[in-house]
C-alpha cells in the first residue's frame, strides 16, 4: 500500500529527474529524485523511495531531462551586452582602444549598466548559468541586478589607471571596489573582490596597491593575464620581463588570483602557477574570435591547475552560452593538445562546475549535487530529435544539446526559470529598455 501522507516528511521541493548528473562522481543517477528544503539539497534518492518518504510543495517530473549543477560562468562582463555585435572581426587591441574604450567613456552611467546587466543576466538563467564572475565598472548596480534576480555573482569592479565615468585615478577605482566589497558582505548570493583589469593597464605601484587592499579585505582578485602575444611583447620591451614574473615580482601570484585568458604560456610558466595554486579561467570562443591564441588547457590540467570555464563579454563572443562553450573547450582541447582524449565530457562540465566553483573559493556550497549544499540546479531536456539515441547523457548535453533546451534553474532552491520562463525578469520592459540603448549607441 502506497505511504500515508502524515508518515512523510514535508519539505520544499522534490526534483524527480531521469539522469542526475552529480560531477563529484562521474557516473550519473538514472531515475532519482532530488531533496530541497530551505535551499539546500538534503537528500539523492531513487524516485519511488523519495515520493514514498517526502511530500513537497514543489514537484518536478523531469522525464526526458538530465540535472546538473547550475553552470557558472567565470568571467565576463555582463552590461557589455549592449555592445552585442558592435565591433566585430577585430583583433583585441584594435576592438579595446578604437570602439569599446571610446564609447564607454561616452556611454558608460549606472543605468547603462543596469539595463545590460540585466539582458546579461536574463540571457545566462535561461542557459543554464546560476552563477557568474562580472569584471566592470559600477560594480553595485550589477550586485543590485543580480540580487534583484535571484542569480549569484562574484563581482569584480574594474581598476585600471584610465579615467571612466565610473572613476578618475587608480585609488578612486579601488575606493569604489572597496565598497562594493562591504557592501554585498552580507549578501548569501553576491561577493565583491578585486578586478585589475590587466598588467598592462596598471604600473608596479599600482599593482602593489591592488595586492594590499587584497590582503586588507581578504578578498581574491581577478585579472585578464597573457592573453595575447602583443601583451607579452609590450611587457618584454616596457618592463623587460613577461607579465606573469612583474605579478610575481608584487606579490600578486599566489592562490587568490583568478587569471583569464593565459593562452601565452612557458612550461614554467605552467609550472609556477600550479606550484603557486593559481587559478585560471579559460574562455575559448572570445580567444578565438579574437585570434588572441590557445589556452594550453591539457598542460594545466596535468599539473593539476584549477581551470574554470568563462565565456567573456558578449561584445566579443557573442554569447554568454555556457553550454557552448563547454562543447567549444572539449573541441579546441583536443586539437591542441592532438589528442583526442583530452577534456571529454565529463572534464568539460566540471570545468564549468566544480572548477569555477574551487576558482571563486565557493566549493563548499555549490558546484556539484551532493547533500549539504546549495540547490543550484539547470535541468536540460534531451529528447529532441538531435539528441536521440541517448547512450551517455552527460555526452549528449556537452555535443548535441543547446541552450534552448535548458527548461528549469533554481539557485539555492528557488526557481527562476521554469518550463522556459524566466520568472524574476520583466522580459518586455527589459527589451525595451535595451531598444531605448541600442537607438542612443547607432548616433
Amino acid at each position: 500500500m502506497p505511504s500515508s501522507t502524515h508518515n512523510k516528511q514535508s519539505i520544499d521541493t522534490l526534483i524527480h529527474a531521469k539522469w542526475i548528473a552529480r560531477v563529484n562522481i562521474d557516473e550519473p543517477l538514472i531515475d532519482h529524485t532530488i531533496v530541497v528544503n530551505k535551499g539546500i539539497i538534503v537528500a539523492l534518492l531513487p524516485q519511488n523511495q523519495a515520493k514514498q518518504h517526502y511530500q513537497a510543495e514543489n514537484n518536478f517530473q523531469l522525464d526526458h531531462h538530465i540535472v546538473t549543477p547550475g553552470l557558472i560562468n567565470s568571467h565576463g562582463h555582463a552590461a557589455m551586452t549592449l555592445f552585442r555585435g558592435y565591433a566585430d572581426d577585430l583583433p583585441l587591441m584594435t576592438w579595446l582602444n578604437d570602439y569599446i574604450w571610446p564609447n564607454e567613456s561616452r556611454w558608460l552611467s549606472a543605468e547603462f549598466t543596469r539595463v545590460g546587466s540585466e539582458l546579461a543576466i536574463a540571457e545566462m538563467i535561461r542557459s543554464g548559468t546560476t552563477c557568474f564572475s562580472d569584471n566592470y565598472f559600477y560594480s553595485l548596480d550589477v550586485g543590485k541586478a543580480a540580487h534583484t534576480a535571484g542569480i549569484r555573482a562574484q563581482l569584480c569592479p574594474t581598476i585600471l589607471n584610465m579615467k571612466t565615468p565610473w572613476a578618475n585615478s587608480v585609488d578612486d577605482y579601488i575606493a569604489k571596489a572597496e565598497d562594493s566589497h562591504h557592501a554585498f558582505k552580507a549578501s548569501p548570493l553576491i561577493n565583491s573582490i578585486l578586478g585589475p583589469h590587466s598588467p598592462y593597464a596598471l604600473s608596479d605601484t599600482e599593482l602593489n596597491k591592488v595586492v594590499t587592499k587584497a590582503e586588507q579585505l581578504n578578498c581574491m582578485i581577478q585579472m585578464h593575464v597573457h592573453e595575447t602575444a602583443q601583451e607579452i611583447s609590450h611587457s618584454l620591451e616596457q618592463y623587460y620581463c613577461r607579465p606573469l614574473a612583474r605579478l610575481d615580482r608584487v606579490g600578486m601570484l599566489t592562490n587568490t588570483l583568478q587569471a583569464v585568458h593565459m593562452t601565452q604560456l612557458t612550461e614554467h610558466e605552467i609550472d609556477l602557477i600550479a606550484e603557486r595554486d593559481v587559478k585560471v579561467v579559460h574562455c575559448p570562443e572570445s580567444n578565438l574570435k579574437l585570434a588572441s591564441g590557445f589556452c594550453p588547457v591539457g598542460a594545466l590540467r596535468a599539473k593539476g591547475v584549477t581551470l574554470a570555464l568563462g565565456t567573456d563579454g558578449a561584445a566579443s563572443n557573442n554569447d554568454l552560452d555556457m553550454i557552448g562553450e563547454m562543447r567549444t573547450a572539449s573541441m579546441l582541447a583536443k586539437a591542441v593538445a592532438a589528442d583526442a582524449t583530452e577534456l571529454n565530457a565529463t572534464e568539460s562540465l566540471r570545468m564549468a562546475t566544480l572548477e569555477g566553483a574551487k576558482c571563486m573559493g565557493l566549493d563548499d556550497i555549490i558546484g556539484t549535487i551532493e547533500v549539504g549544499k546549495q540547490a543550484d540546479l539547470c535541468a536540460t531536456a534531451l529528447n529532441e530529435l538531435a539528441n536521440l539515441p541517448v547512450y551517455h547523457p552527460v555526452s549528449q548535453l556537452i555535443y548535441t544539446a543547446s541552450r534552448d533546451q535548458v527548461s528549469h534553474v533554481w539557485v539555492a532552491g528557488r526557481i527562476l526559470l521554469k518550463n522556459k520562463e524566466l520568472l524574476t525578469i520583466d522580459c518586455q520592459k527589459l527589451t525595451h529598455d535595451v531598444q531605448v540603448w541600442h537607438n542612443k549607441l547607432q548616433t
